[in-house]
């Protein structure tokens, strides 16, 4: 591993808002001739990389963002407005309320009511949603109630059925699958419908990745990609998409923002330029572990 070099560390400074000068790692995957990963290290245990899509957008700059969270160095936290005086919050307020280096959407909410998850969602003994939504067969779980399991996981309902996993963490937001427990990828029928879209997934190793990108695809076009990768991802769950779509970083003097903006057919348009309120986040935080 080497020292990132000027010209890269320039290309790092316009994708991050308020990137601090400072010592930074990188290094490079390949997956094909034209797409690299340069992954550069942001805190112990969070690595970030930013590649071009492999199909080009006509809308914004077709580049895909991920983030890899190794979970033994960071704590989880599910943040709800329903457990907060009913007040959603952009993402980067919900940091700075709480204290998070990271904050991503924690799901899908209703519209029409705002605050609800479309799923089943559970913070220790506060339900923002009590049902489980039959059409929907992944769940993010957080803090587990037997410490020896990993601090957050993505759980595959068609691998791991609910009435067996349901009491093994004390926080859960549900949502759909994009690729299944075995590495395969599902099919998506939604109206052909691209978007702005924010993804998480694992790795065999249990890393946590969240992959965004503001340039709108289909969802099978997002579920290609991840495939696409010179890494094997397993466990995909689609979290979020147009211009709800969130992920603030504020870690070690890296502040990096993302927003979403373009849905086809209901918000078609490329305009947005601020966190949106949310509901319902994930904050992530860093342990003081000590190398």
């Amino acid at each position: 591993m080497k020292f990132i070099n000027l010209s890269i560390y320039l290309i790092f400074s316009l994708i991050a808002l308020n990137a601090c000068s400072q010592d930074t790692q990188v290094r490079v995957e390949e997956s094909s001739p034209k797409q690299k990963f340069e992954w550069i290290e942001l805190a112990k245990g969070m690595d970030y990389c930013e590649t071009d899509a492999p199909i080009v957008s006509p809308i914004n700059d077709s580049k895909i963002t991920i983030v890899k969270i190794n979970p033994n160095y960071f704590d989880f936290f599910l943040v709800t407005a329903t457990e907060h005086k009913k007040k959603s919050r952009p993402a980067d307020i919900w940091a700075d309320t709480f204290g998070f280096n990271m904050v991503v959407n924690a799901g899908m909410y209703d519209l029409a009511n705002g605050l609800i998850n479309r799923g089943y969602m559970k913070n220790y003994g506060h339900y923002n949603n009590q049902q489980v939504n039959p059409a929907y067969n992944s769940m993010i779980a957080l803090n587990p109630v037997d410490s020896s399991r990993a601090a957050m996981t993505i759980l595959d309902l068609k691998c791991h059925p609910w009435e067996n996993v349901k009491k093994d963490y004390h926080c859960y937001a549900q949502g759909m699958r994009m690729i299944d427990c075995d590495g395969e990828a599902l099919g998506w029928n939604k109206r052909k419908q691209s978007c702005s879209m924010l993804v998480a997934a694992l790795d065999p190793e249990g890393n946590i990745y969240y992959i965004f990108a503001r340039s709108p695809y289909t969802h099978n076009e997002m579920i290609s990609f991840m495939k696409g990768f010179p890494f094997k991802l397993t466990n995909a769950i689609y979290i979020e998409g147009g211009p709800e779509t969130s992920l603030h970083i504020d870690i070690n003097g890296h502040c990096i923002q993302k927003t979403g903006s373009y849905v086809s057919q209901t918000y078609a348009k490329d305009d947005n330029d601020h966190f949106w309120d949310l509901p319902n986040v994930i904050g992530i935080r860093q342990k003081n572990i000590k190398d």
